[in-house]
């Protein structure tokens, strides 16, 4: 990274940014969260115990509802609440408790609050539900609050069918008994939520009651008193709030609750330690998200460096735009746009420059074409002409009247010869000129090999041959038909010229989905494999002599091939086993 460089600058910038901005919330965390934290915890419970207390004044709870109630209020808020009066008496039975109805009829309450906090494991295990039979020992409490029911405070308590849950005392209990009855109403705590200080309600109180004077005043005022304490034994933080309600007897009640504060220091120590350790990985998370951020803000002005560097280079060719709704984007659009010209400009003057190379190129290929056109025709002329013009010097000199029946012969067949090879000539021509207009119709080729097949008739007889056509599943072909025939013509002359005497040729036309194969296949001398792909070569023969024998003009398959190819049909040439094979595939 080069540190003159764009992207090393804004890479220190941002990892200042991210540091600064990290160290402010560590130093936040540190003066500030203990204290915001207190204050969120308290005022939330303050805000509940207010519409609490409005509800206890309002509808008049009786005792089942109270309980239920404010063991809800000690569930969601993790602490413990006591209904007292002025002077110090608790009108609120234990809302953690096991109502159980004696056999004479009376209700007792067994308080729990205590008992859970050293045998709430074994007590939840019991499965204690309305309607079994327990017996519990304990020391029993007259109740002078909401409810009429006696309240005992358990030591150990027996479920029938179960083991005993706490410890039993065999001498029994000072002013303790023993109390058996079925449960008619549990309710518990969440083990996983109970705190362990459940005591901690019952110290407090000690310690607050009787009330001292300034507390007795502003709470006949109805002010809401909120304190701290810390509890003696254990050196727990707490935070005590009493509120003030006034009863429709115009008594006043004291909601009173006692909240940890412990957890939030321990919270807090507990943070700082997590800070330190994510201080050192949140470094090097900042590290790489630095250098992320500054490569991807410098990667569009690298881009359009590169892109800059090609085009002095007048290396045009185009580059993906940057899309981005700002002046980056728009300079790397118009760069893209002026690269894109440039390089179509340029790409025109390679292709003219290219185009201008290959015609002259075509021009001498031409012209070596037409050297060789005119030498081969020359020769295949020459032929022709001498025997024409020795013949017709016999008849000028007064040959034998015997004779001159078999010279003008001979001077016919060469002029027809001559003629033949002019008019494939011509032919050619017109194939290779670019300018053919094929008329195409749709028609069995079958029938059109049978057509050819008659007018050849006089030059299968001459050579004893058979012509032996086979049609299967034909298809028919959408071609030009005039060509088609010449096509057609030229395959079974060239079969029936290099064919040996009294033997057949075979003509398949097999169709299968839409594609039709024709091949034509003869028995006699087969081609060389090397010159295979040179029978379609204009004035090629096979013979190495070039012997006139078979006589052809040499252009028949060159004609075959264009007229083929203007059809972008396929084809080829094969050797079989007896002879030769042409296979041309139509459609497809």
């Amino acid at each position: 990274m080069n540190k003159r460089g764009v992207t090393f600058k804004l890479f220190i910038m941002t990892v200042a940014f991210f540091l600064c901005f990290y160290g402010m919330v560590i130093l936040c965390q540190l003066l500030f969260f203990e204290n915001f934290y207190q204050q969120q915890k308290i005022g939330r419970v303050e805000s509940r115990l207010q519409s609490f207390g409005q509800s206890y004044v309002r509808e008049a709870w009786g005792s089942g509802r109270v309980s239920r109630e404010a063991a809800r209020f000690m569930l969601q808020n993790k602490n413990q609440l006591a209904i007292v009066t002025l002077d110090g008496k608790v009108k609120l039975d234990d809302p953690f408790h096991i109502s159980l109805r004696k056999a004479d009829g009376k209700i007792v309450k067994v308080s729990l609050s205590l008992f859970i906090g050293q045998y709430g494991d074994e007590l939840r295990a019991a499965r204690i539900q309305p309607g079994d039979t327990i017996t519990v020992e304990g020391e029993i409490l007259e109740s002078g609050g909401i409810s009429s029911a006696n309240v005992i405070f358990p030591v150990a308590i027996q479920k029938s069918g179960y083991k005993n849950i706490g410890a039993l005392d065999e001498t029994g209990i000072e002013s303790g008994m023993k109390c058996t009855g079925t449960v008619t109403e549990i309710v518990m705590p969440d083990l996983k939520t109970l705190s362990g200080r459940q005591g901690l309600l019952f110290s407090a109180l000690e310690e607050w009651f009787p009330l001292s004077q300034v507390h007795l005043e502003k709470l006949k005022k109805f002010e809401v008193l909120e304190e701290e304490w810390t509890e003696p034994w254990t050196g727990v933080r707490n935070a005590i709030i009493v509120h003030p309600v006034r009863q429709s007897t115009g008594e006043i009640d004291l909601l009173f609750t006692v909240t940890s504060l412990q957890e939030i220091s321990e919270t807090n120590e507990a943070l700082r330690w997590f800070y330190l350790y994510l201080g050192i990985g949140g470094f090097a998370l900042i590290l790489m998200l630095s250098l992320f951020y500054s490569r991807m803000v410098t990667r569009p002005l690298i881009a359009l460096n590169n892109t800059a560097k090609r085009m002095a280079k007048l290396d045009f060719t185009a580059h993906t735009p940057i899309r981005q709704n700002d002046e980056l984007g728009s300079l790397s659009y118009s760069m893209y746009t002026l690269s894109q010209s440039l390089d179509s400009a340029l790409r025109e003057l390679q292709e003219a420059n290219q185009q201008l190379v290959e015609d002259m190129e075509q021009k001498q290929k031409m012209e070596a074409v037409q050297q060789d056109f005119f030498a081969n025709a020359s020769h295949e002329l020459k032929t022709p002409l001498s025997i024409i013009k020795g013949f017709a010097e016999g008849l000028q000199d007064g040959v034998s009247a015997g004779k001159q029946d078999h010279y003008i012969k001979v001077i016919v067949e060469e002029a027809d010869k001559m003629e033949r090879l002019v008019k494939d000539m011509l032919d050619l021509a017109k194939l290779e000129s670019g300018t053919l207009k094929l008329r195409k119709t749709t028609f069995i080729l079958s029938e059109l090999v049978e057509e050819v097949v008659d007018k050849l008739f006089h030059l299968l007889k001459e050579k004893r041959l058979e012509a032996v056509i086979i049609p299967a599943n034909e298809l028919p072909i959408h071609a030009d038909a005039g060509w088609m025939e010449q096509v057609m013509i030229n395959f079974v002359v060239n079969a029936i010229r290099h064919a040996e005497e009294g033997s057949s040729i075979t003509i398949r036309i097999e169709g299968s989905g839409e594609i039709n194969t024709f091949s034509i296949e003869n028995k006699g001398e087969t081609i060389p494999e090397d010159q295979l792909d040179q029978i379609w070569d204009r004035f090629y023969r096979a013979e190495l002599s070039r012997s006139r024998q078979t006589g052809g003009t040499g252009l028949g398959l060159s004609i075959v091939k264009r007229i083929l190819d203007l059809h972008e049909f396929r084809y080829q040439a094969e050797n079989t086993r007896n002879g030769v094979r042409f296979v041309v595939i139509f459609g497809g």
